[in-house]
């Protein structure tokens, strides 16, 4: 490559300064009667936000001393505003007073459902809920023991109490036939005391 080629001439590394033209138009100092340069801008005040006086250095400090934005407002009013100014004067809603359970209303249906096409759906999950689920191991154990639906604690005991005294091989005048019973038997309440439903 040679770095004598004229192209390389023409490409600049750095821009060269340019002189800006500054506008040479001067704003007059807004208070009556001074000739200053009005450099300091100031808020007009309430109902005018946006809006802006231009002032001297000692105007705009003497303007600064007396500016009050709620001037001419009562008490209330400006406790409203106060209010409203934390939330940054947007509407606001009340949470959590009177309301039904996340995403229903009082009546069952889910909020934002007004013609209550999905009421029954939400009937048919309320349902299924109210049921509870045990897994297949929990399910086995049940059946080990006879049970085909969930009984009561005191029935679980009872019902393996009965067969323990019946399958034991001492309740059996030391036939070991049942033995293999017994551990299923045992397995099984074993399994449902860990699930804590015995």
């Amino acid at each position: 490559m040679n770095l004598n080629s004229p192209l390389f001439d023409r490409i600049r590394t750095q821009r060269e300064p340019r002189e800006e033209k500054r506008a040479t138009t001067t704003i007059k100092c807004d208070a009556p009667g001074c000739q200053a340069e009005g450099a300091y801008r100031a808020p007009m005040g309430r109902l005018r936000e946006g809006q802006y006086f231009c002032f001297c250095l000692d105007h705009v400090r003497e303007y600064n001393a007396k500016y009050n934005y709620f001037n001419g407002m009562k008490d209330d009013d400006v406790a409203r505003y106060m209010k409203d100014a934390t939330v940054g004067h947007r509407p606001t809603w009340t949470m959590g007073t009177k309301r039904g359970t996340a995403g229903f209303r009082e009546d069952g249906r889910p909020t934002g459902d007004p013609l209550g096409m999905y009421r029954a759906r939400y009937h048919r999950r309320a349902a299924e809920k109210t049921e509870p689920r045990y897994s297949p191991v929990t399910m086995r154990a049940l059946a080990a023991l006879g049970f085909d639906d969930m009984p009561g604690p005191e029935a679980i005991r009872a019902r393996y109490k009965d067969l323990v005294k019946r399958h034991h091989p001492d309740a059996n005048g030391g036939d070991r036939s049942r033995e293999e019973k017994l551990r299923e038997i045992i397995h099984a309440y074993k399994t449902l005391r860990a699930a804590r439903l015995a």
